[in-house]
């Protein structure tokens, strides 16, 4: 009589792999976010695919990201340089250096990649989907930088600007990457060198209770005023204003 229980290696169901059509729906609203769409769609969903989709579903090592986000970061360097160069003429090397390195390490992609909801797009296998994959900083740094690469070898190098101009650059321009920068040294390198005077910070301006005080600075350059600034504390917002008065003196 035969065992009518099937035995375990055949009870378990296996996900099969996504159809190049369900993989086209599942990116289409993305594509549309972003306002850019690929023309080899293939380049898009590797970029995506996570080497544990790769390898249960038995396809080749090359169909993961993994050579794609080798080379998106090297085009997010490049880019990122060239953006920093235009952008800040008055910093040293080092400077530009150590402001790159804060913009394209882990944490940064990682926030890149959340604000589009990267996690929600990646192919993974089970097991990294069962233990967290989706929300896990390195795996979605390195699919942000897949991304990048999959876009340089679909749309070209302008395109990347302009998706970086989009998504990346803002919050440069917003100073969320300020804590590396000396905006202080940079104003006074400036002055020193157009030899144009001496600089004076005045703090105009406390406010709030103990703990979370509020200060504003403004710096002069003689009796003009270059720049405003606000912190928590006196120093941030002697940084600030030095930031908003460099901003003034490029644009003179």
């Amino acid at each position: 009589m035969s065992n009518s229980t099937p035995s375990k290696k055949y009870s378990r169901t296996k996900r099969r792999p996504f159809t190049k059509e369900e993989l086209s729906l599942r990116f289409k609203p993305f594509q549309e976010k972003i306002d850019i769409h690929f023309g080899n769609e293939k380049l898009l969903f590797q970029a995506f695919t996570h080497s544990s989709y790769v390898n249960e579903h038995r396809k080749r090592p090359s169909d993961d990201n993994e050579r794609l986000e080798f080379l998106g970061d090297a085009v997010l360097e490049l880019t990122i340089s060239q953006y920093l160069y235009k952008k800040y003429h008055n910093m040293s090397e080092g400077e530009l250096t150590k402001l790159r390195a804060a913009i394209v390490c882990e944490p940064s992609l990682v926030t890149f990649a959340l604000q589009l909801n990267f996690g929600d797009l990646v192919l993974l296998g089970k097991g990294e989907e069962n233990t967290g994959g989706r929300t896990r900083p390195a795996l979605l740094a390195d699919v942000f930088e897949a991304f990048i690469g999959a876009l340089y070898l679909d749309q070209g190098l302008e395109v990347v600007e302009q998706f970086l101009s989009k998504f990346v650059y803002p919050k440069i321009n917003e100073g969320a990457f300020s804590h590396v920068m000396d905006f202080k040294s940079q104003l006074q390198e400036f002055i020193q060198r157009e030899n144009r005077g001496t600089l004076l910070y005045r703090i105009v301006q406390e406010s709030g209770p103990a703990h979370n005080r509020e200060f504003t600075s403004e710096v002069y350059l003689s009796s003009e005023r270059l720049g405003i600034g606000h912190g928590r504390s006196k120093k941030e917002s002697e940084q600030h204003a030095a930031r908003e008065a460099l901003q003034y003196l490029n644009k003179k």
